[in-house]
């Protein structure tokens, strides 16, 4: 049932489930028993724990999903991008003929893709003078992203496709964590900014497409007047901060993480588009997102300023900025190897090979 209000988003933000604490103790006893020495495995025995919190016993990634929400906006009608608006509905029928990175990778990792457009013949309102959608508007792309996560999925990889998107990220990250800023180290980062000749928001603003001079210049101003006129709300509630800064696909991605965890599914987020929509959440429960895991850290430099902000370790580095759910889609293949190692390999006991002598 899609929410009609923030009031019932919200109200179901305090009902999320917690994870399986048995199923990660036994999963832990189990790793203690496999042939290999103790932690051996690194993060991806982490990557099994997590699983198991989510999914129970087993872990496993057997029907991975992968979800891409594309729309438009407002904003992009400064000059803020380095491609036409129109390459959003052309690359999203790109993807519905297979042609993208993403359907490469779906293929690759047999995993079923959906690709959701949002209204892209009416982009949001332009963040820079008006607030980007109406709570009503918000509201219904927020539960589009709920009733979009596909049915028996064990895990869940979300992406975006929107011209225009990375300033909208840009200035809900700005709006959500840098105005006002008590007691959150916003002083302390202030003078880091300032101490190369910057503004506070602008730490939030990288090239994005490949946005370079002028165009990246009139990025910068569209996100400081944005920041000017919504980052008071933006600080007060985030969903205010979503509706105001945001955009469709942010909001259909938090419905969409919200969805996950009310089905016990793990998610892995993309790139700065999808962990700014993430930042919603966390913003209003702090343990919002303990059903992710970054999948990669972009070359947008924002993004892993946001990944700090989030505590959150990405899986890989790659230095990509596609979007699209690239990152996650490649991270499936280490969540698949950790789940295949914990199930598949043998104990000291069953391959009769001695344990670590005591001392």
């Amino acid at each position: 049932m899609r929410p009609q209000d923030f009031t019932a988003i919200s109200a179901l933000m305090k009902e999320l489930p917690g994870a399986d604490e048995a199923a990660v103790a036994a999963v832990r006893r189990r790793e203690g028993e496999l042939t290999k020495p103790a932690g051996s495995l690194g993060r991806l025995e982490a990557v099994t724990e997590w699983l198991a919190a989510w999914q129970g016993i087993p872990p496993r990634v057997e029907a991975p999903a992968v979800v891409v929400f594309a729309a438009n906006h407002g904003v992009a009608a400064n000059g803020v991008s380095a491609y036409p608006v129109s390459v959003t509905a052309q690359m999203v029928a790109n993807f519905e003929a297979g042609g993208a990175a993403i359907n490469q990778l779906a293929a690759l990792h047999d995993m079923a893709l959906r690709v959701v457009p949002l209204r892209l013949e009416a982009p949001t309102a332009d963040i820079s003078r008006a607030a980007a959608m109406s709570e009503e508007e918000c509201c219904e792309a927020f539960g589009i992203g709920m009733e979009s996560v596909p049915e028996g999925a064990d895990l869940l990889c979300l992406g975006e496709m929107g011209i225009g998107n990375t300033t909208a990220a840009s200035a809900l990250c700005a709006g959500l964590l840098d105005v006002g800023g008590e007691g959150d180290g916003f002083e302390a980062r202030k003078r880091e900014a300032l101490s190369r000749d910057r503004m506070p928001h602008e730490e939030w603003v990288g090239p994005g497409t490949g946005v370079v001079e002028e165009a990246l210049a009139r990025k910068r101003e569209a996100v400081a007047r944005a920041v000017g006129l919504h980052g008071a709300a933006a600080r007060e509630s985030a969903l205010e901060g979503l509706r105001r800064l945001g955009g469709r696909e942010f909001a259909a991605l938090a419905g969409a993480i919200v969805a996950a965890r009310v089905g016990r599914i793990p998610v892995l987020l993309d790139g700065f588009a999808v962990c700014a929509a993430a930042a919603v959440l966390a913003r209003m429960r702090g343990d919002a997102l303990a059903h992710c895991m970054a999948a990669h850290r972009s070359a947008e430099p924002a993004h892993g300023r946001l990944l700090e902000r989030l505590g959150m370790a990405p899986l890989l580095d790659l230095g990509m900025r596609l979007g699209e759910g690239s990152g996650a889609a490649l991270a499936v293949g280490l969540a698949r190897a950790a789940a295949r190692l914990h199930a598949g390999m043998a104990t000291f006991a069953e391959a009769q090979v001695a344990g670590k002598v005591e001392a």
